[in-house]
């Protein structure tokens, strides 16, 4: 807890922080868009199957007359059960009786037809070229579309594991710029894949490092700010994330083929790599795992970008070591991950933190779906998400500095159950008021999302910081893979898919209430500051 001396005395809220937020926040809005990227780069656009007398050129007018396109659609594609042209199946002969609806013919049936043997033919005016288009993934091959999304989550789960674990063991700047030169390689290679299974393959590489970086901006900008400033940083640094997807929205509208859009946003992050040496370390971790030198190296770099002059006479290694010397001591002692389960106050902390995070990421996606009801205009509706998320987390600082964390996610958490259950049993045709629920429900999501994360590493110590945030990751990832597998429920009832999006974070939220309030308090460094009674430490901190 003594690292909070340390801040202070280089400063906790001075040019530093300012320029490394600054710098964060640019990376996130161009790294965020890669989670979406398939939301555009794997559309599916209108199709129907390729038909001789319809798409080839070498087709004379003789031999159709005058007939329109629609016309030579509507003998070529049968129609489906909503009247429009099937999208996986064509008639086998032309079928001009079609043309003639009031004539009665005698000794008709029904005309014969099959699949597309011949491939497809795509409407390109949303987009000109998609992973979809380029490798006919439609019809029967529709489900391998949703295997590269599963694998680019898959990516990401066992990436927050893994380099959650290995930011704890090996420090945060050298996995965060590991990382970065991961999406980097990967995203551009995916641009130039020729097959599905070469670009699937990288998309899954890609995703193991998207979130760990993300994640570790978290973490880096928290643990350099005092507490007073972390709820401000963090929502900053979400905005961000909400102001990436709008980019995206505004991006993809204006890049229409999918390989320039994803070379687009992949080519700058070699860049962001390159940028990546001047990072400064988190000095907690860096004391906490006994490397005083680089630990004083770092204040020192610190304390000068901020201004303060004269800080090589006050701020000495022997400072350092008498400051820190209680953690020095208690970190002697390595801790293992098994020790996470092992001490009973952070075994609860940790176990209720992942159900938290995997109950709110259950309706946030599943309210996704829902917003899809705005309008066909994917494009409209990806910076209307992100505007609606964007003030969602607004609001959240707010409540943060007015109500402290606890409350505030309590208090939104509920906000999105009751939004989802009251649209539920709304009548279909108050459309307007349904739209506004749902905008409300998502706000509030991305407000208790914010505050999740403010919360959470308060809750950790620093040598299990990124392992327990590698472990949220994980739960946020399976409750957006769970969202999609809820709406399965539909079988047995239209709207039971969506009571479980509204029950999910109510009972987040109950979760919540037994956590302790943070608001001000320091950050733990050791399981023990986990342990000891965290109101003694409120009540010293009012005291002094």
């Amino acid at each position: 807890m003594a690292s909070e001396v340390l801040l202070d005395r280089v400063g906790s809220l001075g040019r530093f922080q300012i320029l490394q937020l600054a710098f964060f926040c640019i990376i996130s809005i161009l790294l965020f868009p890669h989670v979406l990227l398939e939301n555009f780069t794997a559309a599916i656009p209108g199709h129907h199957c390729w038909v001789h007398i319809l798409n080839n050129d070498t087709v004379s007018e003789n031999e159709t007359g005058t007939l329109s396109q629609d016309a030579l659609l509507r003998v070529s594609i049968p129609l489906d059960s909503n009247l429009r042209p099937e999208k996986c199946r064509r008639f086998v002969h032309p079928q001009w009786q079609l043309l003639y609806p009031n004539e009665s013919f005698s000794n008709m049936s029904e005309p014969d037809t099959e699949p597309c043997v011949d491939g497809w033919v795509y409407d390109q005016s949303c987009f000109s070229s998609t992973i979809v288009t380029e490798w006919d993934l439609v019809c029967e091959s529709e489900s391998q579309k949703s295997v590269v999304q599963s694998l680019l989550m898959a990516g990401s789960l066992l990436g927050s594991l893994l380099y959650g674990y290995l930011s704890d063991r090996f420090g945060r700047k050298i996995i965060c710029s590991w990382c970065l030169l991961q999406v980097a390689v990967c995203d551009t290679c995916a641009a130039f894949a020729p097959t599905l299974l070469v670009y699937s393959t990288l998309r899954f590489l890609a995703g193991s490092s998207i979130l760990t970086v993300l994640g570790n901006f978290t973490l880096q900008a928290i643990e350099w700010t005092n507490p007073q400033s972390r709820s401000m940083a963090v929502m900053l640094l979400s905005c961000a994330w909400s102001a990436g997807q709008m980019f995206l929205g505004g991006l993809a509208f204006a890049i229409r083929d999918w390989r320039t859009l994803q070379l687009t946003l992949s080519v700058p992050m070699f860049v962001f790599f390159m940028s990546s040496r001047w990072m400064v370390e988190s000095v907690q971790w860096l004391i906490i795992n006994n490397q005083l030198d680089e630990g004083l190296k770092e204040l020192r770099r610190v304390a000068h970008i901020n201004g303060k002059k004269n800080i090589e006479e006050t701020l000495t290694i022997e400072f350092l070591r008498s400051t820190m010397q209680e953690e020095l001591d208690k970190a002697q002692i390595k801790a293992s991950v098994s020790c996470l389960f092992r001490a009973p106050k952070l075994r609860v902390r940790v176990l209720y933190l992942f159900f938290v995070k995997l109950a709110t990421a259950v309706p946030s996606n599943g309210l996704i779906l829902n917003l899809q009801h705005f309008g066909r205009n994917i494009y409209l509706f990806q910076v209307l998400f992100g505007a609606v998320a964007l003030i969602g987390r607004f609001v959240a600082l707010w409540t943060l500095d007015h109500m402290g964390r606890r409350p505030s996610q309590v208090l939104f958490l509920f906000l999105v159950g009751l939004s989802i259950l009251v649209n539920t049993f709304l009548n279909q045709e108050l459309q307007t008021l349904r739209v506004a629920l749902a905008s409300l429900g998502a706000g509030a999501a991305s407000a208790a999302s914010t505050i999740s994360a403010v919360h959470q590493p308060e809750l950790t110590p620093t040598v299990f910081r990124s392992t327990v945030t590698g472990l949220c990751i994980l739960a946020s990832g399976i409750g957006a893979a769970l969202a999609p597998l809820l709406m399965t429920l539909m079988r047995y009832s239209p709207l039971l898919p969506w009571i479980t999006y509204g029950v999910f974070p109510i009972l987040a939220g109950l979760f919540v209430l037994p956590l302790p309030e943070t608001k001000n308090l320091p950050l733990p460094d050791t399981i023990d500051d986990v342990e000891n009674d965290f109101q003694q430490k409120k009540n010293k901190k009012r005291k002094s």
